[in-house]
């Protein structure tokens, strides 16, 4: 019989990986806490039409990578529903904003999220069909400030500080502006009008993006077409007064920070709902993702609230492809592999393992990572498994438990010492 096999696309998370997973995802909570963001969880799937209204029914998101059915009711008549397993949760986010009422506090709401998205897209080195996302949204009412140029600035700066404190070498913060949806509409037909005459020598996708989301155009690394995309008419051309002196600000708090950015015309993000600032994260080649090297990307999103049938509530967001900082910090050796136990305890004889098990009860209690071994196992394999796994081993045997005093093997030192029961807790950590 042939062994079942996760799907194509989606992968097991196994020991000792998720030790630095938790380590992320730690280090991202803790850096959120401090710029006052709260945890927000929402449903894996939501109503098609969410996505469809916020993201664009003309990107490929929703055009080709969602995972969506009809759930009908029990009666073979019953209408159903369509739902789509989430692909991105920045509409999910604002649903909920809208839908509990959020916007009635006044308040600047800053949200964060820590979870799975699902694309049925080509799976490579980083992406899969199964991924996690980390990101966080920041809005509310215009009064509230989530309008302000500060804003933006202060969730760039909070993402340098989360991947300096991860250990992330060599990021580069790449920033734009789309304007408003005045200006990117005038630049949209800007770009239609210089793709109409060479579109035809594009890639398929180029072709039909052209058409029906010509700044998705910008965005691809087809290598053909790049002199055609170099030569297209730049957004920064198009911004008016107000979006120009907006992305001014933005620049000059960063510049205060002492947070390094370049300015990237090309940056656009197709999704339908961007505005004003976006921008990109990106690490060096030879970072674990090949020549796909984004690792996270946001942006300003100031008119979501009112295509979800909401209220106007302007936003800024990104979202940190997990998945792909994790090979980022493993190929860039940022993070230690993890660290040893503290102790294993080896029970001489299966008759000391309860004796065994009490002494690693109140080791673990005193704040220690323990082990424990079995009487059954002969002494070469216990000696085995505790090198591997701890940096001490201590011995339990009927002596031991008898006099108190208990052999500890530093394997590092490669010596051994009597040590009172009373002291192992302290002899251990150290």
């Amino acid at each position: 019989m042939a062994t079942i096999k996760a799907v194509r696309g989606t992968r097991d998370l196994l020991p000792p990986d998720t030790t630095l997973w938790n380590h992320v995802e730690a280090t991202a909570r803790a850096v959120f806490a401090r710029y006052g963001f709260g945890e927000i969880r929402t449903p894996l799937f939501e109503a098609t039409e969410l996505f469809a209204r916020g993201v664009g029914e003309e990107t490929d998101i929703v055009s080709k990578e969602m995972y969506t059915w009809e759930d009908r009711g029990r009666a073979e008549s019953d209408k159903g529903q369509s739902l789509t397993l989430r692909p991105e949760n920045t509409a999910g986010v604002v649903r909920a904003y809208i839908e509990h009422g959020m916007a009635d506090s006044g308040m600047l709401e800053k949200l964060f999220y820590i979870g799975p998205q699902f694309r049925r897209e080509r799976p490579q080195r980083g992406r899969y069909r199964q991924f996690w996302q980390i990101g966080a949204e920041v809005l509310g009412p215009p009064w509230s400030g989530s309008d302000s140029a500060l804003r933006d600035a202060e969730v760039l700066e909070m993402l340098a500080t989360l991947l300096d404190e991860l250990g992330v070498k060599g990021w580069r913060l790449a920033l734009n502006s789309v304007g408003s949806a005045e200006d990117r509409t005038r630049y949209s037909a800007a770009l239609r009008e210089a793709l109409a005459p060479v579109k035809h020598l594009m890639c398929e996708d180029n072709q039909r993006r052209a058409e029906t989301n010509p700044l998705r155009v910008l965005d691809s690394k087809e290598p053909g077409d790049q002199e055609i995309i170099n030569g297209l008419p730049k957004i920064a051309d198009f911004l008016g007064d107000d979006s120009r002196a907006h992305f001014d600000q933005v620049k000059a708090a960063l510049d205060a920070c002492g947070v390094p950015y370049v300015i990237d015309p090309r940056l656009v993000r197709g999704l339908d709902y961007y505005t004003r600032t976006t921008f990109e994260f990106t690490v060096p080649d030879g970072s674990g993702l090949g020549t796909q090297n984004a690792l996270l990307g946001g942006g300003r999103y100031d008119g979501l609230s009112e295509m979800l049938g909401g209220p106007k509530a302007p936003g800024i967001g990104f979202a940190i492809g997990e998945d792909r900082l994790i090979l980022t910090l493993q190929a860039q050796a940022a993070e230690k592999q993890p660290a040893k136990l503290d102790a294993f305890v080896a029970p001489m004889g299966a008759a000391q393992n309860p004796a065994a098990l009490k002494l690693a009860r109140e080791l673990r209690r005193a704040g220690l990572t323990i082990e424990v071994g079995d009487g059954n196992f002969r002494l070469k394999k216990s000696f085995e498994a505790a090198d591997k796994l701890a940096r001490k081993m201590v011995i339990v045997g009927e002596d031991e438990v008898n006099s108190g005093l208990f052999t500890v093997k530093n394997f590092a030192a490669g010596e051994q010492e009597k040590i009172p029961r009373e002291d192992l807790a302290t002899a251990l950590s150290s």
